[in-house]
């Protein structure tokens, strides 16, 4: 598909969305502006129009209009009251700071996810339309992936947190525990912040004449320089932050179930509590971050978008972690008490706490 105000024009893919057309009287005004806003682009003076059948029967459909947002209710109706719950328990039972900051963590960012998904079934309930205002979709867009990485991370740390007590005990023992979480907090939520960046500058609501509505991040006028940018953008986040990670939890999961495999104490709990973390991963990550990486490259190669669609389910399959999560917690909790012993190649025993 090739922008068409000129037989010159090179195909500019798109990130996550459908490809919305511009006039020609507006391409204008954006080379006027040497691309760097798009302040006349609002629905009241300015229209896209989409060039591929299946995003109008994808955007009218069913699928995005029904199911998508049934879903969304049901992990939001079972997340929220259980990572509310979490959070609760963490900051009145945890005695280990450390473990209390970095589940309280991914708590939070479920929350942030699960609050997002509220707006997002909404507007799937409404048609697709969106209602609220081109601030709140820049931010609601910005939350709903922002988040996406950051508990994809932060699940990533816990699994080498546990990789690090299992395999290597005397080192985890010798680690500033507290200092180190600090750190990766920090880090985690750096990244989150990098991340939302791009989606709260560039406008994301726009007026669709094929739709006759306003939706939100759903078609994007991608032939514009203000947002271009997002494909590499995003394709580098979706690499590092949901690739990067799935990495070395699966890494991390086979040296836990390789040295616990070779003691004689019962390690049952343990190992499935590394075992919920890896199929977290395994279920809800590696759909949404493979088809993301194939979704773009496929644009970027082909110029086609038949992926989104695909991409969206499994989206959606990825926002059951935040269901999910809170349960990881419990197993955990039972998993690491009382402290767990090793016996070194030396016959030295060490208990260590995770």
């Amino acid at each position: 598909m090739k922008a068409e105000n000129n037989s010159s024009s090179l195909y500019v893919p798109e990130p996550r969305t459908f490809k919305g057309w511009i006039p020609n009287s507006i391409r204008q005004t954006e080379n006027e502006l040497n691309g760097t806003q798009v302040p006349s682009l609002t629905h009241s003076n300015a229209a896209l129009q989409l060039l591929n059948g299946s995003a109008i029967g994808y955007l009218t459909g069913p699928l995005s209009t029904k199911i998508i947002p049934i879903f969304y209710v049901i992990v939001v109706t079972v997340g929220i009251p259980a990572n509310i719950v979490i959070l609760r328990l963490l900051v009145t039972k945890v005695r280990k700071v450390y473990s209390a900051i970095l589940y309280s963590s991914l708590a939070v960012s479920d929350l942030l996810l699960l609050l997002s998904l509220s707006f997002k079934a909404h507007y799937h309930f409404s048609g697709n339309r969106w209602v609220l205002g081109e601030a709140a979709c820049r931010i609601i867009t910005a939350c709903f992936y922002g988040n996406l990485y950051c508990s994809a991370l932060t699940l990533a740390c816990i699994t080498v947190k546990r990789y690090l007590a299992v395999v290597h005990p005397f080192m985890y023992k010798s680690f500033p525990k507290m200092t180190c979480t600090a750190w990766i907090i920090v880090a985690v939520w750096g990244v989150f912040g990098v991340a939302i960046i791009p989606h709260l500058l560039v406008q994301q609501s726009f007026w669709v004449s094929d739709l006759k509505r306003t939706t939100c991040h759903d078609v994007l006028p991608l032939d514009f320089n203000s947002h271009n940018f997002l494909l590499y953008y995003n394709l580098v986040l979706t690499v590092l932050c949901l690739l990067v990670p799935l990495v070395i939890t699966v890494v991390c999961f086979i040296q836990i179930i390789t040295e616990l495999s070779r003691s004689h104490f019962d390690w049952a709990m343990y190992i499935k509590a590394s075992s919920l973390i890896f199929g977290i991963f395994v279920v809800c990550f590696l759909p949404a971050g493979v088809l993301h990486f194939l979704h773009y490259m496929l644009l970027s190669v082909r110029g086609t978008e038949h992926l989104y669609v695909h991409f969206n389910l499994a989206v959606c399959l990825c926002c059951l972690h935040a269901c999910l999560d809170p349960f990881l917690f419990f197993i955990m909790s039972r998993s690491t008490s009382p402290k767990l012993y090793f016996i070194s190649f030396k016959g030295k025993s060490l208990s260590i706490s995770v």
